[in-house]
């Protein structure tokens, strides 16, 4: 079994600028400055591309993601290559609209450990994570409104 949710943002940035900005690396870096998150392997700066990978290391946890699937500018997906997830997987859809464009985030994950596990997933990591998200989501169209 796992644990999932979906964070939905609108912004006015236009499609294809909203999805760069969503893979930037370091964009995703000035999100999770306060978690001191970092790029430490793989794509460290820049833009992530399909097959490309990034390991991050934080104080939260480190996950290794790799770009598995992507068509520019409508979605890409990022998914765990190993680390403390059992499983994880991150889809980011992009559709415009007459208001501007709606990113969808869609992140699908499982705790390792069993039945202990599946409580930590649904009582703390769930709304943990869609916390993270939702901070990142804001931080990138703040930063567009401003930069």
């Amino acid at each position: 079994m796992a644990v999932s949710f979906e964070c939905t943002t609108r912004s006015r940035i236009p499609r294809p600028e909203f999805f760069d900005l969503a893979r930037s690396i370091d964009a995703h870096k000035g999100s999770m400055a306060r978690s001191r998150e970092e790029a430490v392997a793989g794509v460290r700066t820049g833009l992530i591309s399909l097959g490309h990978e990034v390991t991050w290391r934080a104080w939260h946890f480190g996950v290794p993601i790799r770009i598995t699937e992507m068509r520019a500018p409508d979605y890409f997906v990022d998914e765990q290559v190993r680390g403390p997830f059992r499983r994880f997987r991150h889809v980011h859809e992009f559709r415009e609209d007459s208001e501007g464009t709606l990113m969808v985030d869609r992140i699908e994950f499982a705790a390792p450990f069993g039945p202990v596990g599946r409580v930590v997933e649904k009582l703390v990591l769930a709304g943990y994570l869609q916390k993270l998200i939702e901070t990142r989501n804001r931080y990138l169209t703040a930063d567009a409104k401003h930069g």
